[in-house]
Order: C-alpha cells, then structure tokens, then sequence
C-alpha cells in the first residue's frame, strides 16, 4: 500500500498517532542512556567564538567519512593544550538529542591529543611554563665572544655533527681550541648526560662557549633536548650556550633558553668563529682606508702650512716689528721731551725756593748790617733786661764776631713795628 513502511510495520495507526515531540522525547531517552565512552577522532574544524563559554567542533573518523557535531567548553578546550584543525584526539563524549530539531550532536567533557600530538601538547605546555618563568627572556641571552679561547662540544662520539663543528670551525679559524664531551643524544639518559657535561665544561674557566651539537631527527628521538632538567642547566650555566640540534620542523626547548640557536651543527661552525679569510680583508681593508685618510691630511696640512707660509709676516718676521719700532721711537721722544719740561719746571721752582730761603736765612740778615748779640753762656739776648753792667756779651756780624762788656743797660720804650726795632736794633756805623 503506497505511503505504509514497507520494512516493518508501525507500531501504531494513524489513528493512534503520536506527536513528533513524544517521539523526539523517546529518541532522546534511547540515545541518552548510551551514556560516556571513549572515541578516536580528527577534528576537521573548530571555531572559537569571543565571549562564549560553549564551543563548537567537528569531528571525522580517521579511517571512514563519519563525522558529527561536538561541544565543549572553553576549560576542556584549554586543557588540552593547542588544538588545531587535524589533529587526532581521544575524546569522552555522551551523545545527546535536541528537543526543538531531534539533531544529534556530541557532549566532550574530556580532550587529549593522541600520538605525536600528544606529545607536542606536552612539550607545548612545558614550553609555557618555563618562558612564564621568563627562561626565554631575550634579556638573558648572553652575547658570544668574538674569538672563543677555548670552545666545548658537546655531541655524539664519532658523531656526523661532532665532524661538522670540528671540520667547519678549523676551516674558518684554525687557531680554535676545542674541549670535548661525549654523551648520548638519544634516548632516557641522553639528557641527564648531555645535563652532566654541560655543567662539567660551564666550570671550566678555559671555556669562552659551549656548543650541544646533534644532526637532526624525529621528534621522539629529540625529546630529551626538550628536557627540562637539561633547560634549566642551560638558563643556569655561566658560559654562553649554542644549540645546533638540527631540527627545522619543531623546535626543541633547548633552542628557546640557549644564548644562539643554529639551524644545524654546519651554521653553528659558521656563528660561533669569525672567518679568518674575510678578517684578513677586512684588516687589509681597513688599513687601506687609514693610509688613505693619513695621506689626504698630511696633504692638507702641508697645503695649510705653505699657505700660512707664504704670508707676508713669515717671510720677513721683521717687518712687523717696524711699524712698532717707529711708534716706539715717537713715544720715547715725547717721554724725554715731557720729562726735560718738567725737570725744567722743577729746577725752576726749586731755585725759587732756594731764593727764597735764603733770602730768610740769618746769614742775609747779617749780611744787611743785623747782629745777634749772646751771652757768655751763647744764650741769645733779645732784651737790655737779660744783660748786667760789666758782663761781657758775644756780638755775631756778618764778617765775624765782637766780645763786647756791657756798660749799663739803657731800658728805653718798645718799638711798635718791627722795622722801627729793627732800626734801632741796628749797630751804629
């Protein structure tokens, strides 16, 4: 009968038809009671959204084309370290069924990346963990030395990579000096031993650098150079760190806290000594370029001291003296004309002077007709009072001397200007 299923029969009639809700609520019973189980999957797509506390994501089956929608939270998602598109996952899921569409999807309350994607979670994990403690820091990267004294390697014995560091680095200079560590550099103990060398030559005050050489390999094979014992050895050492593991793809942890990460043990030769060929150009150079400056400023200086040369006070170093010989000879000639005038002036006034002085003197006065009459005892009489009958008196005139005895003492009336005094005064002639 056409539109009547034709495999099984319905379990009721149209008549007795349930609602599609009543039945979307029973599929959800059914499928719900599967509970929790464990899946291998691939996600083939994942888009976070910003402020969303539920992600969505799909997942494929690695082998068949199944997929199916899953969410999770953003805990779960952070947890697992970084996903991205491909990567296979072991995932714990409880399907569930929604109401308002009867769409399934998939409950994941749990994340793990599988394989080799399990162990880049972890060596992700690890690598944030240590750069959070700043192991990375760009500021603790110590520089190399130019010309390393000594350089420690440590590598595989007889190794590809240990020939490359030694070969390479003795062709670019061959003054290096190395000090060798072999250790194993695969395997459970490879990193406590490359860790036990490491500290060995860091105490070595002979060694400038340490360099941990490796060739390459898989990323099991690299793990204990993502140790974090031997990274943290490395942040401890006090002598510069050179990783030359060789592995472009991933990047072990070593060359994230080592002072220089080489691409290989071949570019580590390279970095780690300066080539002795381009040096010795470079010095040639160098002393080309200074004979060539020394050259072009003796040259300017000589041209400077012939110009200053050819000026005319250099060559007659006299002539310019003349100029000052001559104001020379003006000025001694008005000092000597000023100091004839004024020692004339002052022989004059001095003869003035004299004149004067003379003029006053007692002998002038003598001279005009004056005495100067003392007693016995030269004492200067000025008055008949000082004077007695018979006593004798000294008489000084201009020519010589009277020794006179006084007679009698006349008192008589006081002149009243000096020149009657005088007069009177005068000896009779």
């Amino acid at each position: 009968m056409p539109g009547t299923p034709t495999e099984q029969g319905p379990r009721n009639s149209p008549e007795t038809a349930q609602p599609l809700g009543a039945v979307v609520g029973m599929l959800k019973g059914w499928v719900e009671r599967c509970g929790w189980v464990w899946v291998s999957a691939q996600i083939i797509e994942l888009r976070r959204r910003a402020n969303y506390s539920m992600q969505f994501l799909t997942l494929r089956d690695t082998s068949l084309e199944v997929s199916a929608q899953a969410t999770a939270t953003n805990a779960v998602l952070d947890a697992a370290g970084p996903l991205t598109e491909g990567t296979t996952v072991l995932a714990c899921l409880r399907p569930r069924v929604w109401n308002k569409t009867a769409r399934l999807s998939f409950e994941c309350s749990v994340i793990r990346i599988a394989g080799e994607g399990r162990l880049l979670a972890e060596l992700e994990q690890r690598k944030r963990a240590l750069q959070a403690e700043g192991l990375f820091d760009p500021a603790r990267k110590r520089p190399l030395p130019f010309v390393p004294s000594r350089i420690g390697l440590i590598t595989g014995a007889g190794s590809a990579a240990e020939r490359d560091v030694l070969t390479n680095t003795l062709r670019r200079w061959p003054a290096a000096r190395f000090e060798v560590r072999h250790a194993l550099m695969q395997g459970p103990r490879s990193a406590a031993e490359v860790a036990a060398a490491l500290v060995e030559l860091d105490a070595d005050p002979r060694i400038d650098l340490i360099v941990i050489a490796r060739g390459g390999g898989s990323l099991e094979d690299l793990l204990p150079f993502s140790d974090e014992g031997l990274v943290r050895a490395v942040a401890a050492a006090a002598t510069p760190v050179v990783s030359a593991i060789g592995h472009e793809p991933d990047t072990p942890i070593l060359d994230l806290v080592a002072d220089l990460r080489a691409s290989t043990p071949t570019d580590a030769a390279k970095r780690i000594v300066p080539d002795a060929a381009d040096e010795q150009r470079y010095v040639a150079e160098l002393l080309g370029r200074a004979r060539t400056a020394i050259d072009a400023r003796v040259s300017s200086e000589y041209y400077e001291l012939g110009r200053l040369a050819s000026r005319p006070v250099l060559r007659d170093p006299g002539s310019a003296l003349a100029g000052h010989v001559q104001q020379l000879e003006m000025a001694r000639l008005r000092l000597r004309t000023t100091i004839d005038r004024i020692v004339a002036e002052e022989s004059q006034a001095v003869d003035h002077a004299l004149a004067q002085v003379r003029a006053m003197s007692p002998k002038a006065t003598l001279e005009r007709g004056y005495a100067i009459i003392a007693d016995s005892d030269n004492a200067s009489v000025a008055s008949v009072g000082d004077t007695e009958p018979g006593e004798q008196l000294m008489v000084f005139l201009a020519d010589g001397r009277l020794v006179v005895e006084v007679d009698d003492a006349i008192p008589g009336p006081r002149p009243a200007d000096p020149a009657g005094d005088a007069t009177r005064a005068r000896a009779p002639r």
